[in-house]
């Protein structure tokens, strides 16, 4: 029995021509979808912040594209503070959200413990090979004094969401897109 190997190129080449012959003439409708990613707890004393910030990290070959969605933060027992704030950021522009203690609905000088949950809102592709909007959320959470501004904690998200990979596996950031 002889076995004879295809080159790579071979397959991808092929396998591009199979789904350009696939997704021509396809619908590209799209349907609204809402993804939203919980960010780890995170302690805050008296003299502290804690900001979300999102960049919509599209390239800017993507087209313009624009982010929109939301920001909130919970206390320990799970109960929001205050409203979620919207944001709506275009290619390389960035949205942050503040959280001062004075406004986390604390008791006193204790250390509390607070999360952010970011959610975000697109028009998923309906048709398969459809392009998503040009939209890929990225993020961080932080700490910092609020009277200096010095970052005591910074957290990196990396890119938080991208509208197709949503569509297609319904996990976002290794979360369950709900």
């Amino acid at each position: 029995m002889q076995v004879r190997m295809i080159p790579s190129a071979a397959w991808l080449c092929g396998g591009l021509f199979a789904a350009a012959l696939f997704l021509h003439g396809q619908n590209t409708t799209t349907s609204a979808q809402m993804s939203t990613t919980s960010l780890p707890p995170v302690g805050l004393a008296s003299t502290e912040t804690a900001q979300v910030n999102v960049v919509n990290a599209a390239p800017a070959s993507a087209g313009a594209g624009t982010c929109t969605g939301s920001i909130a933060f919970y206390n320990a027992a799970g109960a929001i503070i205050g409203s979620a704030t919207d944001f709506k950021v275009t290619t390389g522009e960035i949205a942050s959200v503040a959280l001062p203690y004075a406004s986390a609905q604390a008791t006193g000088d204790a250390r509390i413990v607070v999360r952010a949950e970011i959610s975000l809102n697109f028009n998923a592709p309906t048709a398969a090979g459809a392009a998503p909007p040009a939209c890929m959320l990225g993020g961080s959470l932080e700490t910092y004094d609020t009277s200096s501004g010095v970052t005591h904690m910074f957290f990196s998200l990396g890119t938080l969401v991208t509208p197709l990979a949503a569509v297609r596996t319904g996990v976002i950031g290794g979360l369950q897109a709900r």
